[in-house]
């Protein structure tokens, strides 16, 4: 007797694709797993349904529950054998799509099974912390960074997740990634470029102030040009309050109060938060060194 969850699937053919599983069109486990029916899901694996099945797309449903933000069905898959970095043909992994969807237990889950938290770039993909700081989850980019994600990962759209998060507008996420202490530079360096763009032309592009205050405060540099010969201010509105607010940088230098605790933190980098902690200074100035206030 044909089993019946079998069935329920499309038509699928063996291929040379390796372990990822079946070569096949869009199942019913796809389905499942995406529209969140954990009960449907259960039955098709207990029936003998593969969880590696793939589209044509190289997506399985475990992509399918990660991008939908299905956490129960996350469980079920992985706990049935999913693969957890398995990508489509465009790079992506679950981790990927759970940090595109906002899907903190999903990222939780996958982390848990041993997701890889910096997987290689593609010319078509973003890692896991540039999707959290797309999408502008603060909380995310901070489990992610936890567990070891590098803060100079570099796509081909936005450039680092710095970058990412300035462009679309997402200061949380932007302040996440300069107090980090991932690198020995002390977070995300506020002055990586990409073709000589740096995270503040895309502050001064979308008329952030509260950015752009950010970014000077942690180094930016307001001089810099980039590959067609323009500074920040250069792509503000005239007259507007961004532009204001670089001509005031411009013209007014950083104190030497800020510049030393630019240069301490640089310095320091991942001990900042270790060692400040220990000096004889008044708590006011640890906060202030650890941009904590």
């Amino acid at each position: 007797m044909e089993n019946p969850a079998i069935n329920e699937m499309t038509t699928a053919r063996r291929s040379n694709f390796g372990d990822i599983g079946f070569w096949a069109d869009r199942t019913a486990l796809h389905e499942a797993a995406s529209l969140g029916r954990a009960l449907q899901l259960k039955q098709l694996i207990e029936g003998g349904a593969s969880v590696n099945m793939v589209t044509v797309d190289n997506i399985t449903p475990l992509h399918d529950a990660c991008i939908n933000g299905q956490p129960n069905c996350v469980r079920l898959l992985l706990d049935a054998g999913a693969q957890v970095d398995v990508r489509t043909i465009h790079g992506s992994t679950p981790l990927c799509n759970a940090c595109a969807a906002g899907c903190m237990e999903c990222a939780k889950m996958l982390l848990e099974h041993g997701a890889k938290v910096n997987p290689s770039l593609t010319a078509l993909t973003a890692s896991p912390l540039h999707e959290a700081c797309i999408k502008g989850n603060p909380d995310i980019a901070r489990l992610l960074i936890a567990h070891g994600a590098s803060l100079e990962a570099f796509d081909l759209q936005f450039g680092t997740p710095l970058h990412a998060a300035c462009a679309k507008e997402h200061l949380d996420c932007a302040r996440v990634l300069l107090k980090a202490g991932e690198n020995r530079e002390g977070g995300a360096k506020v002055n990586a470029a990409k073709f000589h763009e740096t995270a503040l032309h895309h502050a001064a592009r979308v008329e952030m102030v509260d950015m752009i205050e950010l970014l000077v405060d942690f180094g930016a540099c307001v001089y810099v040009t980039d590959n067609s010969n323009k500074k920040p201010i250069d792509y503000t509105k005239p007259g507007s309050l961004t532009e204001h607010c670089l001509q005031y940088y411009e013209s007014t230098p950083l104190s030497l109060q800020q510049l030393s605790r630019v240069a301490l933190r640089t310095l320091l980098g991942t001990k900042a938060l270790e060692i400040v902690g220990q000096l004889d200074i008044s708590q006011r100035t640890v906060n202030y060194i650890l941009y904590e206030t």
